[in-house]
């Protein structure tokens, strides 16, 4: 709606209303409140998935997890598969292969070290993507944010430093933060070269079917246990069905990297879950470096609204 003409010998322009700017402010506050939304429902999830872990392993995890969200996601968007390009099929290919790259490797890291640190390990890849393509000023939260990633690694809600992580893990963690940074630059371009959910259904499809090789061979008949497959149906939900509709439609509307400064918040949000949810206690240090990472995510989300039009 357009924002109301003041009559020149009534109300002064100073006096005009501010209705509009306050939920212009509320609007872009919107994919905010996604991209956190997400955050706490993909942690929560994965907290799940390391308790079902011992089922059917790191890799049949994964699997069932895209394997139902792929399903679940296809009946609720049914998207046509006509009137694409071969660029638009390349991009959302290029999508799934960094959905299945970046759940493998992190299913892998959560296997074989703690929750809090994996997550604070892989949330470098989104960093790294704002520090490269950012201005100046997210720079300078990327460096506070990245300031609590170092100081939750000493702990990561579990009472660990990185040096006594399992090395292939921390590297299967460091892996997927990579992946993580594909998966944020394809997602934005699959949600603008298709609508709705159509995009993210067909990349998780894609996904499915590169990790069922892998999830078959390690886990076999065991996938198909109904418990198993009634926690897997859980874990896809939480962790991949509702997490990326959020952040797809909140990519619509963020730009990639003040989407990747809020991704610091993902170690803050895995200490919780794994101390709710795990068992996984959480010291002084911990709750200084969740308060860095909280206060560099807003500070972020403050400077990209304050250089938009109001």
């Amino acid at each position: 709606m357009p924002a109301p003409t003041a009559s020149p010998t009534t109300t002064p322009a100073a006096a005009l209303p501010t209705e509009p700017s306050a939920e212009g402010a509320r609007s872009r506050f919107g994919p905010v409140a996604l991209v956190i939304s997400a955050g706490i429902s993909v942690q929560f999830g994965a907290a799940l998935a390391v308790m079902i872990m011992p089922r059917a392993g790191a890799a049949g995890v994964v699997t069932l997890r895209l394997a139902a969200a792929a399903i679940v996601l296809l009946l609720l968007c049914r998207p046509k598969v006509r009137g694409y390009t071969r660029s638009d099929w390349g991009t959302v290919v290029a999508f799934g292969v960094a959905m299945a790259g970046m759940n493998g490797l992190f299913y892998q890291a959560i296997d074989r070290i703690p929750l809090g640190p994996a997550v604070t390990l892989e949330v470098l890849g989104p960093l790294a993507l704002s520090v490269v393509v950012s201005r100046l000023v997210n720079l300078l939260w990327a460096g506070l944010a990245l300031g609590g990633v170092v100081l939750l690694s000493g702990h990561g809600g579990g009472g660990l430093g990185f040096g006594s992580l399992d090395p292939l893990g921390a590297a299967f963690a460091l892996g997927a933060g990579a992946m993580w940074a594909a998966y944020i630059v394809f997602s934005a371009r699959t949600g603008r070269r298709f609508p709705q959910a159509d995009g993210l259904a067909l990349a998780m499809a894609a996904a499915a079917v590169l990790s069922l090789p892998l999830g078959v061979i390690e886990a076999g008949s065991d996938l198909l246990v109904p418990s198993t497959l009634a926690l897997g149906v859980g874990v896809a939900v939480l962790s991949s069905v509702l997490p990326y509709t959020l952040e797809l439609l909140a990519l619509r509307r963020m730009p990639a990297p003040t989407f990747a400064i809020l991704m610091s918040l993902e170690p803050a949000i895995a200490a919780t879950a794994g101390f709710l949810v795990l068992n996984q206690a959480l010291s002084g240090l911990d709750a200084l470096a969740i308060a860095l990472v909280i206060a560099a995510s807003m500070g972020a989300v403050r400077s990209q609204i304050g250089k938009q039009p109001a």
